[in-house]
């Protein structure tokens, strides 16, 4: 089975990011690693000629094939297997609830230039608890760029451009695993970058225990969005007073010229929470 040269015949489209995998190594790879069952439906994103498609029809009871581009659906339908439903759609525009209404497992190759965009999609933001797809997941397999992928399995010991907020809308809701780096001969054509396959593996609550989810999200965008500052700068540059930020990261026992790529997950819930608390405090004072 030659992928290379199957792929070859299909015209790709750069406006779209088609790299299509053609390692057949890495395909078992995924295969192995989602672990599907003939009880599991698999949702695939980004199917594409359906490489990986094939393999997984073997293996699911069903599989939902979601896919943006008109061609590769034709040659999708190709494959013509009782289990494969093919949809021609915007993932960033499916309701999987209108598709299932039991657990499913995911896996996608995506356009690297919308990995943001579709975790947020597929897991919701930190404060969005009751994320309609999020609910109906089990776990993901995600093909990403090797840059991206460190950046949503990072920590706060990692080098400080990996962890950041796709790190946190990654991992709230999620255990995040690379469990695979994918050289780029590995797809036709060949991308400019390598890749990684992660695992993530949805949680059925949020990482934290939060009293409300929106400031907390507040508090970490606003601690990721001047680098090369301080936790004190860029809280101050957040939107939050210097008095409540001096108070709350004393209390925490936190040095103010801290940046926030080094304050762990759980190190910002406390600080969230500590500067509501704060603010709650000058509220009923007023």
């Amino acid at each position: 089975m030659n992928y290379f040269e199957r792929a070859k015949f299909f015209k790709t489209k750069k406006r779209l990011g088609q790299n299509f995998l053609i390692n057949p190594d890495v395909i078992n790879a995924i295969i192995d690693e989602a672990k599907i069952t003939k009880d599991d439906i698999v949702i695939e994103i980004g199917p594409g000629v359906g490489f990986v498609t094939e393999q997984l029809i073997k293996y699911a009871k069903k599989v939902i094939a979601i896919e943006l581009d008109e061609d590769a659906v034709k040659e999708l339908e190709k494959l013509n297997a009782d289990n494969l439903e093919i949809i021609h759609r915007d993932i960033l525009k499916t309701d999987f609830s209108e598709l299932v209404n039991e657990k499913v497992k995911i896996v996608a190759n995506i356009p690297y230039y919308i990995t943001s965009p579709i975790i947020a999609h597929l897991l919701g933001e930190v404060d969005d608890l009751d994320n309609k797809n999020r609910n109906l997941i089990k776990d993901i397999i995600l093909m990403v760029q090797e840059e991206v992928a460190q950046r949503m399995a990072a920590d706060e010991n990692s080098p400080s451009k990996q962890y950041g907020l796709l790190t946190i809308l990654s991992q709230f809701r999620a255990d995040v695993e690379i469990f695979k780096t994918v050289g780029r001969k590995s797809f036709y054509p060949a991308p400019k970058v390598n890749s990684a396959l992660v695992k993530l593996t949805v949680l059925e609550k949020p990482k934290l225990d939060l009293t409300d989810y929106t400031h907390f999200r507040k508090t970490v965008k606003a601690a990721f969005s001047q680098r090369r500052k301080n936790i004190k700068n860029c809280l101050l540059h957040g939107g939050f007073t210097k008095s409540n930020i001096q108070k709350a990261l004393q209390t925490l026992g936190i040095d103010e010229n801290t940046r926030g790529e080094k304050l762990s997950i759980e190190t910002f819930g406390k600080l969230s929470e500590e500067l509501l608390k704060n603010e709650n405090s000058v509220s009923r004072k007023d």
